[in-house]
């Protein structure tokens, strides 16, 4: 299959404005037992957040965030363990379960901004993607397709093609697609798409071309 690719806005970000939320903020608020959480000012309430999370120590309100973002998908142990490690190691990057990156990111660089550099600044790689089909049929776009697209206009040291070569060209099942690109989203315009994934994986330097033919295999 042959596609015709197009990256453009790549962009290195360190926080999503989308991914929190009022309603999160009152509930963190909650969560660390603020008074009147359900009645503070909506344009007061993320500045009361980060307040009550810095009234706490570092690994306190990294569990609370934790737990209520991912205390259906964490265990109390693992929340512990990470509360502690993600002071000084970049967890959305490296954490055993890539599913979790994403919100790993998200929570971490909400630490960072509140506790003003305590926790390490995870930065993200955002960029839109067009992707036209040279046929009739226009393929189904998912993240298995977006990495294999991709991986064809970065520099071969990029780490994708260093450690996924085999992969995105087609000659073994792609199984960690999910591991690279955390989220993609219709932009509104034709066949086109913004990506999220961490600047670790994709950084602007890495795009060797920017308008590209791409090829994309199956594995057997």
């Amino acid at each position: 299959m042959k596609l015709d690719i197009t990256i453009s806005k790549v962009r290195t970000v360190t926080y999503f404005d989308d991914y929190w939320t009022e309603a999160d903020y009152r509930a963190i608020l909650e969560a660390c037992e603020y008074p009147d959480a359900a009645t503070a000012e909506a344009g007061e309430v993320l500045e009361l957040a980060q307040m009550a999370l810095t009234d706490l120590e570092p690994d306190e309100a990294a569990r609370v965030l934790l737990t209520y973002k991912l205390g259906d998908r964490m265990t109390e142990g693992q929340i512990e363990q990470v509360s502690h490690e993600m002071q000084d190691d970049k967890v959305a990057e490296d954490y055993a379960d890539p599913a979790l990156h994403y919100d790993l990111f998200n929570v971490n660089q909400f630490l960072y901004r509140a506790f003003n550099g305590t926790f390490p600044n995870t930065e993200a790689s955002v960029m839109d993607v067009q992707v036209l089909p040279k046929g009739a049929d226009h393929p189904g776009v998912n993240k298995e397709l977006l990495v294999k697209v991709l991986a064809q206009g970065l520099r071969d040291s990029n780490l994708i093609n260093r450690l996924y070569g085999e992969q995105v060209s087609g000659e073994v099942p792609f199984t960690d697609a999910g591991k690279v690109i955390w989220t993609f989203a219709p932009t509104g315009e034709a066949d086109t798409y913004r990506v999220r994934t961490s600047k670790y994986w994709i950084d602007e330097e890495d795009v060797g071309a920017h308008e590209y033919e791409a090829v994309v295999k199956e594995a057997d």
